[in-house]
This record gives C-alpha cells, structure tokens and sequence, in this order.
C-alpha cells in the first residue's frame, strides 16, 4: 500500500525553515521524493475511489497542486507553499462535488464539498434550503458523518443572505457560502501504515452528501431535471 513517508514531512519541515529559491534548487532532489511520494498515494486513493465513482483526474501526479506561491498580490512574498495539497473531480454534470487532500506538518485533512460555488448553483442551493432542510440536516446529523467529520463546514454570511429574513427557520444552512466537510489527522497517523485507508473512509464517507447536492443542482424547484 502506499504510504507517506517520513522524508517528505522532513522536506516540508526544513522548507519552512528555508523557504527561499537558493534553498528549494540546492535541495530539488528531495523535493522530487517527496513530490512523487505524495503522488503514489494520491494514485491509489485515486484507484480506490475509482472502484465506485466516476472521476476525470485520472493521474495522482497531475491531482497535486503546484509548490510554487503565486505572489503576485500577497504581502507574503515567500515563494514556496510548506504543505501537498491535491483533488480529484468527479465526472459527468449528475456529479457534483470534489474530492482534496492536504497534507503538512502543521494542518492534515482529507475531505471535500463545494468550494467556490457559483452564483447560480448557491441560489439554486438556497432555493432549496429556503424550502426543506431536512434532507441536509438528515445527512449532516448522521451518526457516520459525525464521526468522520464533526460538523458541516464552509465561509458562512454574518447576517442572512439577501431576500431570507434573518428569523428564517433555516437561517443556520443559508448563511453558508460554502458547503464542504473535511476530517483531521495527527503527523503520527498520516505517517501510519493505515492512513490510506482512513483516507479512503473519509472520503467514501462523502457520498450522500454529494448525492444530495447533485440532486439538488441537477433538478429545478420542483424536482425536474434541468441537464440537456
């Protein structure tokens, strides 16, 4: 199986002690292991996923995110970011949602949901909250999803969205501007001989909550398809 390694929390470590360009291009080997480490077992939660899903990243390689810091607009100039990160995207427009990983020293997660949702879909989200939330409370309340993830996550309104009256009795739900859940994990169980399997359980884990959402934005108000 594979498996994260201890050398790639040793580069990661030593890259935020020395993050600049002399640093990163005297120690390029290490970043190659550990970049590909990080790749293998993307590959095979990849593999796994892929038993029961229909997902268009088809290279572990290509689903990581690059190192490199796009500083272009950030008072924080340092050039390299100090974790792996990647994701994999479902396939077809029945299938919404997607799937990430991040992985440091300092922050481990596995999970996924809907980032930056556009203006339409969270409309058609609200639209549906705005009616019955009971689907989504269900889901989210579940003993299962509690377990793997603790609560529902995402960037929240700090007041109700416009059109909602601030009493709605789903105010709760439609304030949230993202939709995601996401599991942590200790340096000591991504470094486990376990973790791709813990890995694969949260991510399986995600599926009636993509089920849901895909219903929901593959359908109009009243439950009729909207995809061609």
């Amino acid at each position: 199986m594979a498996r994260i390694e201890h050398a790639t929390y040793t580069f990661l470590r030593q890259l935020a002690a020395h993050n600049d360009r002399d640093w990163f291009a005297a120690h390029r080997e290490a970043y190659d292991a550990a970049r590909a480490n990080v790749a293998a077992f993307a590959q095979e939660l990849l593999d796994r996923l892929a038993k029961t899903d229909v997902i268009s990243t088809q290279n572990g390689k290509k689903a990581l995110f690059r190192i490199y810091r796009d500083v272009r607009f950030s008072k924080n100039k340092l050039p390299y970011k100090t974790n792996f990160a990647g994701s994999f995207t479902r396939d077809g427009k029945q299938r919404r949602g997607g799937y990430y990983f991040h992985l440091s020293p300092s922050e481990n997660m596995v999970g996924g949901g809907f980032y930056g949702i556009e203006r339409a879909d969270l409309k058609r989200i609200r639209e549906e909250l705005d009616g019955d939330a009971g689907a989504l409370r269900e889901i989210t309340g579940a003993k299962e999803f509690t377990r793997l993830y603790g609560t529902l996550r995402g960037e929240q309104l700090k007041t109700a969205p416009q059109g909602y009256p601030r009493d709605h009795p789903n105010i709760d739900l439609l304030r949230y501007k993202q939709f995601y859940a996401a599991r942590t994990f200790s340096e000591q169980e991504v470094l486990s001989a376990d973790f791709i399997d813990l890995a694969e359980e949260a991510l399986l884990g995600l599926r009636p909550f993509f089920d849901y959402f895909s219903e929901v934005l593959t359908t109009d108000a009243n439950g009729e398809s909207i995809l061609d």
